[in-house]
């Protein structure tokens, strides 16, 4: 039986062979599992991600908790079935998300970019000074952008103002309607929506965040029973408090403080309550009417400013002249021409 010959195989098809091997399995091999590892990077980021957001917007047992402890000692309406409440929580989770997931991108794609240029030995000096130079032109063009954006991050971790908010940021002043990083967006009692850019915003004043006091201000006359008007402004914070629809919204005690102001016409008492967030505009409203009332039962005056106008006549006997010249007194004596 003869031996059947075996083929040899060329030395260079064979180092060929070796050659390409070995390319596959270095860069093109290295460069697909860097770039499977960083699509699964991402997708494990955006899903903590996700999840967290998900949680926040849900509220953990721990947090129902001990909100629903403090709105009990409080008395105070709201919590997680309040709109409002709800509606900014999840607006600040939905957009502190949205800034994590993109963060965890460009994180990813500079990481996995330097790793496949190291391992395919490009040259990104380049390319880095390119993109150098073309930074700083967007900085420059865009650093109004880059502001507003920081600021909005900032706002939004700090928790300056959500939705449903009373705030003045001194170019408007209403209720927040939208939060974005770039805009937030305002409405104001006439109706008027403002979109007011975060960068621009240099002070904050929010009306609604934890509490808010109710505050009233009456001016008795100067030569009136201020420790009576002080008893019927008590007696008027005591008839608010026994309403059932406004009981609810009242933190503390009404504080009654007198003489605020002295003038020669009038006595200023204050009338102070605090009272849940947002709720100061119809406690105020309250206070009012059961204040006109008490005072009216009461017999106790309300102090107006007065204003006394003499007519005087100047006779000029040499050239036989009259002239009228009519001077205006207020209520402190002083002499107005």
């Amino acid at each position: 039986m003869t031996p059947i010959p075996i083929p040899t195989v060329p030395a260079e098809v064979t180092e060929n062979a070796v050659r390409w091997f070995d390319w596959i399995v270095g860069a093109p091999l290295q460069t697909l599992i860097t770039i499977a590892a960083a699509i699964v990077a991402l997708s494990i980021s955006r899903w903590l991600v996700t999840r967290t957001v998900r949680s926040v917007v849900a509220g953990g047992s721990t947090v129902r908790r001990t909100a629903r402890g403090l709105l009990v000692r409080t008395g105070a309406a709201g919590g997680d079935s309040d709109p409002l409440a709800v509606a900014r929580r999840i607006q600040r989770a939905e957009t502190m998300g949205s800034v994590l997931r993109s963060t965890a991108a460009l994180v990813i794609g500079i990481v996995v970019i330097t790793i496949i240029a190291n391992i395919n030995a490009w040259d990104l000096g380049p390319v880095l000074a390119s993109a150098g130079v073309l930074g700083v032109a967007l900085g420059f063009g865009a650093q109004t952008l880059v502001k507003d954006f920081l600021s909005g991050i900032f706002m939004l971790i700090e928790d300056q103002y959500g939705v449903g908010d009373v705030i003045d940021v001194g170019q408007a002043t209403g209720m927040v309607e939208a939060i974005g990083l770039r805009v937030t967006q305002i409405r104001d009692l006439s109706g008027t929506l403002w979109y007011v850019r975060n960068g621009e915003v240099q002070r904050v004043g929010n009306m609604t965040q934890g509490w808010s006091r109710a505050r009233v201000e009456v001016l008795i006359p100067s030569d009136g029973d201020v420790e009576r008007a002080k008893q019927v402004l008590q007696e008027a914070a005591e008839d608010v408090a026994a309403d059932e629809d406004l009981a609810p919204h009242l933190l503390g005690d009404p504080d009654v403080t007198g003489f605020e102001d002295l003038s020669a016409e009038s006595v200023r008492l204050r009338l102070m309550i605090k009272v849940a967030p947002a709720q100061q505009w119809v406690v105020q409203r309250a206070l009012r009417g059961r204040i006109r009332e008490r005072f009216a039962a009461a017999k106790i005056p309300l102090a107006l400013p007065r204003r006394e106008v003499v007519h005087e006549v100047v006779v000029e006997r040499a050239g036989s002249d009259e002239r009228d010249v009519s001077v205006e007194r207020d209520g402190s004596g002083e002499r107005e021409p």
